[in-house]
């Protein structure tokens, strides 16, 4: 089965690309040097530095491959001037009734971050957003029922 995209923006991509890149080059030998050191310690079958290295080692070997997976499916995405409709890479300003008008940009999962108006276009929101235009009514399902937006603008 095919592994499905990984939608970033140009920003998105190059933190992951940062951080793979010290989890190689710095942290991968700072636990190597962390399990050496628990080997010169003496007997590894009940040390516990031992056992935390490797454990810490387990952890940025599996982040390593993660973030390679992650970075072989990219697709970027394209900022969207005078878009009509959402699609990722959008910016959103949505009323929902009785509230204050909120702003969300249209990320991919990997860079969702909702606490800071990012959010995924897997999301329930973002979800139903995708494909509607300004002054449309979208209906979203939540735990405490259906909540109705009005698409205030697109950019």
């Amino acid at each position: 089965m095919a592994e499905k995209p990984t939608y970033l923006t140009a920003d998105g991509k190059r933190k992951l690309e940062e951080e793979l890149d010290h989890l190689v080059t710095v942290r991968r030998a700072e636990v190597s040097m962390q399990i050496q050191d628990a080997k010169d310690g003496g007997d590894i079958t009940e040390n516990a530095a031992y056992d935390e290295a490797k454990y810490q080692q387990a952890l940025v070997e599996g982040r390593i491959r993660t973030l390679e997976g992650l970075l072989a499916r990219v697709v970027i995405i394209e900022a969207t001037e005078f878009a009509d409709k959402v699609c990722l890479g959008s910016t959103v300003t949505v009323l929902e009734a009785g509230g204050e008008p909120e702003v969300f940009s249209l990320v991919g999962p990997t860079e969702s971050d909702p606490l800071n108006g990012r959010i995924s276009n897997e999301s329930p929101l973002g979800r139903s957003l995708m494909g509607h235009a300004t002054g449309d009514h979208v209906v979203v399902n939540t735990p405490d029922g259906p909540r109705e937006f009005e698409i205030l603008g697109v950019t």
